[in-house]
């Protein structure tokens, strides 16, 4: 922690995750901006003294969260973290499953938390209003305000920048995020017990990385108006329909709202998924390890743009077993409980990514740059892998690292007209 002169540095060595536990922190003398080629990156606005600034390194992940390991036993829990059940299921309102990606679980049982006054709300992501391809913390009370954040934003986000709005309440709150975001939430958590006390449900999506906001304009480029238009009114990335098409709106100079649609094979395979930033790629926890619940994709179903969609549901805590089964006997999620083992046909490809980021993290290390601890979990998903990919992961880090440069300090390149 003592090479860390200021929470920047964390950014520079391309530890940084973006998740806003730095500006929750310090209180307002950090803030998160928006980088143009990475996450979403901490920037301080006003001088910390030597306690503030010990406290911010406390609550930063990437600095103390890393020696801290999940118990896992056998191998699926290595493979995947806490399961205590799996389950395969839609939320029964039949407007949050058409808007949600897959299914509307998420929706449907934070709703759930709040009908039945257990919640006061819940803090989760939303397109912001004025600049509708960029993403804000938001805090609902209400379930129309749920809705408008129904479906997945495959855009940087910083979900624990505004933990205040949960820590400031009176009752607890549901918190929805990515994995690293809750990761870092129970980092937060361990240092304010008042922050604990406000926790009343952990959600986690499955996340296979986060582009950068220069895959979001090549996106836009690509769903661009052929017809004159002036801005863009919004941008969806998933839902009406299984997974759904990524649709962008843009008022025309006529008035009308002219809309443009891509498959999601086609706008997350051809276009989002290359402008990753580089951080996602050595982050061993795309399932949502340190949640209640986590939420993904059921990808051993075939998919249709006519099905409505389903969740995948991991069960992580005794808590959210209650609470989850209670959710069901009050109609609020339909669900059918699966083996645990469906989860290596539903999501083949984050398995074999927790399996590479060791040997990723291992040339890391060789190459002398500052990377995450190598963990015992995610080395028993490496050795699994074919042998092919056990070398990809190793050799193609190198290159990567000589290609990409990553051996230079990151510098921050703010974006104009966002911050």
């Amino acid at each position: 922690m003592n090479s860390f002169q200021k929470i920047e540095d964390v950014a520079a060595k391309r530890l940084c995750t973006g998740c806003g536990n730095c500006a929750f922190a310090s209180l307002g003398k950090i803030k998160m901006v928006e980088s143009k080629d990475e996450n979403r990156r901490p920037k301080t606005v006003l001088p910390l003294n030597q306690e503030e600034l010990e406290k911010v390194q406390h609550y930063c992940p990437a600095l103390n969260y890393e020696a801290k390991s999940l118990p896992a036993t056998t191998f699926l829990e290595k493979a995947w973290g806490p399961v205590l059940e799996v389950w395969e299921g839609y939320a029964t309102d039949p407007v949050i499953r058409f808007q949600a990606s897959s299914g509307g679980a998420i929706t449907a049982l934070s709703f759930f938390m709040m009908d039945t006054g257990k919640c006061d709300g819940t803090l989760h992501i939303k397109a912001r209003k004025d600049i509708p391809y960029l993403n804000e913390s938001s805090y609902s009370s209400t379930l129309k305000e749920l809705r408008e954040g129904c479906g997945s934003r495959y855009a940087p986000a910083s979900v624990c920048d505004r933990l205040d709005l949960v820590e400031n309440r009176k009752n607890p709150s549901v918190v929805v995020g990515k994995p690293c975001e809750i990761k870092a939430l129970n980092q937060a958590s361990s240092h304010s017990a008042l922050l604990k006390d406000k926790l009343g449900l952990t959600i986690s999506i499955f996340c296979a990385g986060v582009p950068s906001h220069k895959g979001t304009e090549a996106l836009l480029k690509s769903l661009k108006p052929r017809i004159n238009s002036t801005n863009l009114n919004s941008l969806k990335y998933r839902g009406e329909g299984w997974p759904g098409n990524m649709v962008a709106a843009w008022n025309t100079i006529t008035g009308k709202s002219h809309e443009r649609a891509v498959s999601y094979e086609s706008g997350w395979g051809d276009i989002l998924q290359k402008h990753r930033q580089w951080r996602c790629h050595i982050c061993e926890d795309h399932t949502g390890e340190w949640a209640d619940i986590s939420v993904g994709d059921p990808w051993q179903n075939p998919t249709s743009e006519t099905e409505k969609g389903k969740s995948l549901i991991v069960i992580r805590t005794e808590k959210a077993r209650v609470l989850f089964h209670e959710a069901i006997r009050k109609g609020y999620i339909r669900a059918e409980q699966k083996k645990s083992d469906i989860l290596f046909k539903a999501q083949p490809n984050l398995f074999a990514t927790k399996g590479a980021v060791f040997g990723r993290i291992l040339a890391m290390k060789f190459m002398g740059l500052a990377a995450p601890k190598l963990s015992a979990a995610s080395f028993i998903c490496w050795l699994n892998l074919p042998f092919k990919q056990k070398g990809q992961s190793i050799f193609g880090t190198v290159k990567r690292i000589y290609t990409r440069k990553l051996y230079l300090p990151k510098v921050l390149r703010e974006m104009k007209g966002a911050n």
